[in-house]
C-alpha cells in the first residue's frame, strides 16, 4: 500500500484557507552595530569529552549539483554580510516581506514600529505580554477536560519603543551579522544614512538597547506613559530613570552617554520621553516584575548587553552531555542579566544555579523565564541514549536485537510483501519528504529482515535496490533536483525555481523543514553503510552534505549556516524558513524533529565520526527534556496554561501562539500523531511511557475521544505502533493478524518494522 495518505481538503486553521494535502507528514503555510566595548567574553574552553562541534569533512558541493544566484527570496534588507546566513532563526521576520512581522526574542516581543498610528513612531517597538492577556480558543468538548483549542498573545502592544526625533517615513531598517543565537538591526533616518541606531538580538536578552550615532532621542509608548522619574546613577556615567505605563506596568529606563554627560530625559507628554539632540551613546529598556528587587539586578548590569553567543559541547562516556552558552558583551555595565527558559534552569549545572535570581517573566509559549546574572550557562543532560542502534529501544533495558523464532517466522511471513514491491515508484517522487520517507521506510524493513530476523539472503536483493534508489538521488536525477542556492547558502529543491511555486514540497526551496526532509535520507544512509561499509565511501560527501545543511556543526564553513533548524537555546528546531510570519517560526512534527536528531547520531555512528555521533545523542536528550516542557503535555505540566493541557500535544507550535490542530486537517489522529511518526528506536526515549498512556487514555483507548478501532488509513497504523510503547503486546496483535487491512500502514512505513519493534518492546510469542 503507497498513498502517504494524500487527498485534499480545505484547513480548518484561524489563520489560514489556503487548501493543502493531508499527509502523514508535513505541511505549510505560505503567508506571509557598532557601540562602546568594554569587554567581550573570552571564547570557551573545550570541555572534557567528546567535543559534539567538530567540523563535518568539507568537501565542495558535489558537480552535479548545480549553483544558483537567483534564489525567489532576495536578501534585501542584510546589509554588509557575505556568509550563510540563518534562514530559520528567531529575527527573520526583521529581513523578511515587509518587515512588519515581530521578533520573539523571550521574554520580550519586538518589532518595527513603522509609522504606527497610535505610537506615531519609526523606532523599535518593544513588548512584553503578561498570561492574562493572551486570547484563548472555544473549547474543544470532545476531549476531556474541554481544553481550549488555541491561545494566541496579542502582537503589537507597543508598551515602549525606541526611536529618535529624526526617524520619519523614510527610515530604513537592516539586519546585519545574522548568526544563530544573535543579529543587529539597524533604523537610519533614510538609506545610507551616518546616523543610526543599533539593536542587539540576543535570546534571552534582559535589556532590550539601542545603541545611538548622532541622533535625538525619542522615547515613546503607545501604551502612554503614566510617569517618569529621574532615578540617579546606580553606576558612574549611568543615569536611571523609573518609569510607569498606564498599564500600571513598571519599566526601567538606563542612558549612558558616550561624553558621560546627563541627558535629562523629559516626559514631554504622555506618549513621548525625549533626549539631547545629536546623542551619542546606550539607551536601554527593561520591563521590573519585582519592585526593588528588581530594580537591584537590573541596577548592577546596567550598561553591559550581549552581542552573541558562543556554544561548546561535550559527552562523556558516562552519558552525560554538557553545553554551555557563552555570552559575548559589549558595554560598560556589570555581568549579564539574561532570561532562561524552564528546560535550561532544570539543567543547570550548579554554579549556573548560583546565577538564578528571585525575578522571572513571562515568555509567549513556553512558560516562565527567570532572570540569571551572569556571562555564561552551563547545562548537563545525564542519561544520554549512547547505546542506542537501529534495533528497538527500550526504557531501562537498552536495545532489544533478540526476537525470539516465532516473531521472526512471523516477520518473514509476511516480508515477501512489502520487500518484492517496486521502490523507484515509491521513491523517486516531486517531493523530497515523501521520496525521503520511502527510502527511510524500506531501509528500515531491510535491517529488519537482515540483522534482527537475520536472513540476510532475503535481504540481500532489496539491499541491492535501496542503494540503486539512493543512487537517483547522489547523482541528482530525481524527479526534482537539488540545487546549490549561493543567495542564502543552501542545498534546496529546484522546484520552486520551475514553478514559482514556493510552497511547492512543503516550502523546501525556502528552507522550510529541511531537517525532516533531509532526515530520512540521514537515516537511510546510516543503515545501508551499517549493513554495507563499502558503499560509505562513494556516499559520503553526499550524506555529509545534507548534514551540514541542515544541521552544521561550526558557524565558520563557508557553504553552510551553523545548526538551520535546531535551536540550542529552545531546546528544539524550527521547521519555517524564508516566510514572513506574524507569529513568528513554529514546528508541528516534534517526532521528526527526534528523528533527525537520531539520524544524526546513526550516520555518525555508522561512518565514525564521533563529533557527530554525540552530537545527536546530547540533541536527542535537549529534546527529551524540552518537549516534555513544552509540546508533550501530561497532566502536571506547569508551562502550559491548565485549560490547555488536556490536548495533550500542542498541535502547532509558533514563537507567539499554539494551536491544537495540523496545517491538513484537524482530526484527532492527525494533531496526536504528527507527533508520534516515525516510530523509531528513540520513540521510547522522548516520548515517556506516562504520557502516552495519559494520551491514549484520553484520545485512543476504547471509548475515548478518538477511538484507534474507528480510526481509517495510515494513521492507524502509526497509532497501533505508538501503542507499542504501553502496550507491546496489543500492538503486536494487531499488526499480526492474518487479515490486516494493508491499507492502515502508511506508505512511508513498514509492517516489517512494525512488528519487530513490538516484539522488541515486549509482545509477540516468546
Amino acid at each position: 500500500m503507497f498513498d502517504f495518505l494524500k487527498k485534499w481538503t480545505p484547513i480548518p486553521h484561524r489563520h489560514r484557507s489556503t487548501p493543502t494535502k493531508v499527509v502523514a507528514g508535513r505541511n505549510y503555510d505560505n503567508s506571509t552595530g557598532t557601540g562602546p566595548t568594554t569587554s567581550i567574553a573570552p571564547e570557551p574552553t573545550a570541555m572534557s569529552g567528546q567535543d559534539i562541534f567538530q567540523p563535518i569533512a568539507k568537501d565542495p558541493i558535489p558537480a552535479n549539483i548545480k549553483s544558483r544566484g537567483d534564489h525567489p527570496v532576495k536578501a534585501n534588507h542584510i546589509e554588509n554580510y557575505s556568509g550563510p546566513i540563518s534562514t530559520n532563526k528567531f529575527y527573520a521576520n526583521f529581513f523578511l516581506g515587509n518587515q512588519n512581522s515581530y521578533t520573539f526574542t523571550h521574554p520580550y516581543s519586538l518589532g518595527w514600529a513603522k509609522g504606527d498610528k497610535n505610537a506615531s513612531s519609526y523606532g523599535m517597538s518593544i513588548s512584553h505580554v503578561e498570561p492574562s492577556q493572551r486570547a484563548d480558543g472555544e473549547p474543544n468538548n470532545s476531549i476531556p477536560g474541554n481544553p481550549i483549542r488555541y491561545y494566541i498573545n496579542p502582537v503589537g502592544i507597543k508598551s515602549i519603543i525606541i526611536s529618535a526625533s529624526e526617524l520619519k517615513d523614510s527610515t530604513t531598517l537592516s539586519v546585519s551579522k545574522p548568526k544563530a543565537f544573535s543579529a543587529e538591526t539597524i533604523l537610519r533616518p533614510k538609506a545610507g544614512a551616518t546616523e543610526s541606531i543599533t539593536f542587539p538580538l540576543v535570546q534571552g536578552m534582559g535589556f532590550i538597547t539601542g545603541i545611538y550615532n548622532n541622533l535625538q532621542p525619542a522615547i515613546q509608548s503607545a501604551v502612554l506613559f503614566r510617569k517618569l522619574e529621574p532615578a540617579g546613577s546606580p553606576q558612574g556615567g549611568i543615569f536611571k530613570y523609573k518609569i510607569t505605563l498606564e498599564d500600571d506596568k513598571n519599566w526601567l529606563l538606563y542612558v549612558i552617554p558616550e561624553n558621560g554627560s546627563d541627558p535629562k530625559m523629559k516626559l514631554e507628554n504622555n506618549k513621548l520621553i525625549s533626549g539631547p539632540t545629536g546623542f551619542k551613546g546606550v539607551i536601554q529598556v527593561a520591563k521590573n516584575p519585582s519592585s526593588s528587587e528588581g530594580e537591584g539586578i537590573y541596577d548592577k548590569s546596567a550598561g553591559s548587553y550581549a552581542t552573541n553567543v558562543k556554544i561548546t559541547g561535550s559527552v562523556s562516556g558516562d552519558a552525560k552531555g554538557t553545553y554551555k552558552l557563552a555570552f559575548q558583551k559589549a558595554g560598560k555595565g556589570g555581568s549579564l542579566v539574561m532570561y532562561a527558559l524552564p528546560h535550561l534552569v532544570e539543567s543547570f549545572d550548579d554554579a549556573t544555579k548560583n546565577t538564578v535570581k528571585n525575578m522571572k517573566l513571562s515568555t509567549t509559549t513556553k512558560g516562565m523565564a527567570t532572570a540569571c546574572v551572569g556571562d555564561s550557562w552551563t547545562m548537563v543532560e545525564s542519561n544520554l541514549p549512547l547505546s542506542m542502534d537501529f534495533s528497538p529501544w527500550k526504557a531501562g533495558a537498552g536495545s532489544q536485537s533478540t526476537l525470539s523464532e516465532a516473531v521472526k517466522n512471523t516477520i518473514k511471513s509476511i516480508a515477501g510483501n512489502e520487500l518484492s514491491q517496486d521502490m523507484g515508484p515509491q521513491t523517486n517522487l516531486n517531493s523530497m519528504y515523501f521520496s525521503g520517507k520511502g527510502l527511510n521506510k524500506f531501509a528500515g524493513a531491510i535491517y529488519t529482515i537482515s540483522e534482527l530476523v537475520g536472513d540476510k539472503g532475503l535481504a540481500a536483493g532489496p539491499l541491492n535496490g535501496l542503494k540503486a534508489a539512493f543512487a537517483r538521488f547522489v547523482e541528482n536525477k530525481q524527479q526534482i533536483p537539488l540545487v546549490y542556492d549561493t543567495v542564502w547558502k543552501g542545498v534546496v529543491s529546484s522546484g520552486t525555481y520551475q514553478s514559482g511555486d514556493i510552497g511547492l514540497d512543503f516550502g523546501n526551496t525556502l528552507y522550510n523543514d529541511h531537517h525532516f526532509h533531509y532526515g530520512y535520507f540521514i537515516l537511510s544512509a546510516a543503515i545501508i553503510g551499517k549493513l554495507d561499509p563499502a558503499w560509505l565511501d562513494a556516499n559520503k560527501a553526499y550524506v555529509n552534505m545534507l548534514v551540514r545543511d541542515s544541521g552544521n556543526s561550526v558557524d565558520n564553513d563557508e557553504l553552510f549556516p551553523f545548526s538551520r533548524a535546531f535551536d540550542w537555546f529552545q531546546g528544539h528546531s524550527w521547521a519555517k524558513g524564508l516566510f514572513e510570519s506574524s507569529d513568528g517560526k513554529d514546528q508541528e512534527s516534534t517526532s521528526e524533529d527526534t528523528m533527525y536528531a537520531y539520524a544524526i547520531k546513526m550516520w555518525g555512528k555508522t561512518t565514525g565520526d564521533k563529533s557527530m555521533e554525540a552530537r545527536g545523542n546530547l540533541m536527542l536528550g535537549i529534546l527529551a527534556r524540552s518537549l516534555n516542557n513544552y509540546f508533550l503535555m501530561k497532566s502536571d505540566n506547569v508551562n502550559q496554561p491548565k485549560n490547555f493541557i488536556g490536548n495533550k500535544v500542542t498541535g502547532i507550535m509558533f514563537e507567539n501562539k499554539i494551536d491544537h490542530t495540523t496545517y491538513f486537517g484537524a482530526n484527532l489522529e492527525y494533531i496526536q500523531a504528527i507527533h508520534m511518526l516515525p516510530l523509531l528506536p528513540n520513540s521510547a526515549y522522548t516520548r515517556s511511557a506516562e504520557f502516552v498512556k495519559e494520551e491514549w487514555d484520553a484520545m485512543f483507548a476504547s471509548g475515548a475521544a478518538a477511538p484507534a478501532e474507528k480510526v481509517t488509513g495510515g494513521w492507524k497504523g502509526v497509532l497501533y505502533a505508538n501503542l507499542a510503547l504501553i502496550d507491546p503486546e496489543a500492538s503486536w496483535k494487531y499488526f499480526a493478524q492474518p487479515n490486516l487491512d494493508l491499507s492502515t500502514i502508511d506508505g512511508g512505513a513498514s509492517r516489517i518494522w512494525y512488528l519487530a519493534y513490538a516484539a522488541g518492546l515486549g509482545g509477540g510469542p516468546r
